[in-house]
């Protein structure tokens, strides 16, 4: 029997298969599912507006039932899986029409992440979901390939499902982290490692600060500030440019951040 929060997630997006696209996951594994695993929630909350408190009240505001409540955050950490949580929906699909209208809305202040948040916001209001659907299938898809491929195994290789993949999923396993099933992109792809880390951040994946930074650097930091700093000087972004800009921004901040004293 699926949960009252599953039911609201499949009901807000129009039934299983639509749930299922949007996560980029296959239907079966949807289908499978008694309740929205931890590690899906901020994911589906993006998909499906629906708040993480409800699609998992067990979780984010207590369980009346008598299951373990997840910790309160601090905010930084708040803010860290918000940015994490941003970086895996833009780079897992391309925004629709709602999306731009919340990043278009993104204020920042005089630091560098902010201003980064504010040419984002810009960007985000010259651009349409026809456009940013054109720049995204350009850019990490194409007719073929297209001008990244955003995978830690080809900027660490130049090939795709090499070592680097084989010990995100090792990771993956010793985390307790499960496929749902088939994924259409293996779990070395900047959309989903930023997912991993937006839910280590928010505690819907249980790990200390010192797994949190092992699984960056191991992961992320050999490649992924590399990455979108390509990604910010690319002639064929306009969108994704600034998104490039505060993954970069924000990478290098996270990078900084784990070599202080905890």
């Amino acid at each position: 029997m699926k949960d009252a929060g599953l039911i609201r997630a499949i009901e807000a997006v129009g039934g299983v298969g639509a749930l299922a696209r949007g996560l980029g996951i296959s239907q079966p594994s949807v289908s499978g599912w008694s309740r929205i695993p931890a590690d899906r929630v901020l994911a589906v909350e993006a998909l499906t507006k629906v708040p993480k408190s409800v699609l998992r009240s067990d979780l984010f505001s207590g369980d009346t039932t008598g299951a373990a409540s997840m910790p309160e955050i601090d905010e930084i950490d708040r803010l860290r899986a918000a940015e994490w949580g941003m970086l895996a929906v833009l780079m897992g699909r391309a925004p629709d029409a709602d999306t731009l209208e919340k990043i278009g809305a993104i204020k920042g202040d005089a630091t560098e992440l902010g201003m980064a948040h504010v040419a984002l916001g810009q960007a985000a209001t010259v651009t349409d979901e026809t456009r940013a659907s054109r720049e995204y299938f350009d850019l990490f898809i194409g007719v073929g390939r297209g001008e990244f491929l955003p995978y830690a195994s080809y900027y660490l290789t130049g090939f795709l499902h090499e070592r680097p993949l084989a010990r995100v999923r090792g990771d993956l396993e010793r985390l307790g982290v499960e496929r749902d099933g088939p994924r259409s992109e293996p779990e070395d792809h900047i959309a989903i490692l930023c997912d991993v880390m937006a839910n280590f951040a928010s505690g819907a994946i249980a790990a200390d600060i010192a797994t949190q930074k092992a699984f960056f650097e191991a992961h992320i930091k050999p490649w992924a500030m590399r990455f979108f700093a390509d990604l910010e000087v690319s002639q064929r972004a306009e969108f994704y440019r600034s998104v490039g800009r505060v993954g970069r921004t924000f990478l290098e901040l996270e990078s900084e951040a784990f070599t202080l004293p905890s």
